[in-house]
């Protein structure tokens, strides 16, 4: 199946053109994001909290302490959104400037992962998102680490994107104002490496870093 199917909660209602349902395009917001913002109800209360992710298959896992409120709210419910920002778009008037951006909203349940193979697959995983190959050159969580590290996993079944993309759309009779109209594009781009100052001097940086 190409396209997850538009449900009551995840089908656009404003600005449907900007709305895509198709599965790779989905993934690959979820892949480059390097943050999840997840929303929850604990005690009554609304929470949004961002953290780190990682999509394996068809499934985001997120991880965090064994007894956090987060995990402990999200296998209730939780929604998912991941937000890539690509530009700002600078129109002929105020209400006519915006953002380009990609934007993916995950609707589901959490399901506690209790399996070592799988929670230890995943947590590599979430290692290689920083470096590929990173993982095998790092220790491997302990015991003692692994079983106070609780892994919750979505399935991606509820879920939909919104993307807006090219130049500000301003009314016809803007268009003769004399003052700059376009797009500045924003990235986000990896600096030069730190190393560690506890770094042993006949540790060298890998070549992937």
């Amino acid at each position: 199946m190409t396209s997850f199917d538009p449900t009551g909660r995840t089908t656009l209602r404003r600005r449907k053109e900007r709305g895509s349902y198709d599965r790779d395009a989905i993934h690959a917001v979820i892949d480059e994001a390097l943050v999840c913002h997840v929303g929850f109800v604990h005690d009554g209360y609304p929470f949004v909290m961002p953290t780190a992710h990682v999509r394996v298959g068809e499934s985001v896992y997120l991880h965090g302490a064994l007894r956090g409120r987060m995990l402990d709210a999200v296998a209730a419910g939780a929604c998912l959104t991941f937000t890539l920002l690509d530009g700002l778009v600078l129109g002929r008037s105020a209400m006519h400037h915006s953002m380009n951006y990609r934007s993916v909203v995950v609707l589901a349940r959490g399901r506690d992962v209790t399996a070592s193979d799988e929670k230890l697959a995943v947590l590599a995983a979430l290692v290689e998102r920083f470096v590929p190959g990173r993982s095998r050159e790092v220790r491997p969580p302990s015991e003692a680490e692994l079983t106070a590290t609780r892994v919750v996993a979505f399935a991606i079944e509820e879920a939909s994107a919104k993307v807006r993309t090219g130049p500000p759309v301003d009314l016809a009779s803007d268009l003769d104002a004399k003052c700059w109209a376009g797009v500045i594009p924003l990235a986000i781009v990896a600096g030069q490496a730190e190393a560690d100052p506890l770094l042993g001097a006949d540790v060298a940086q890998p070549p992937q870093i």
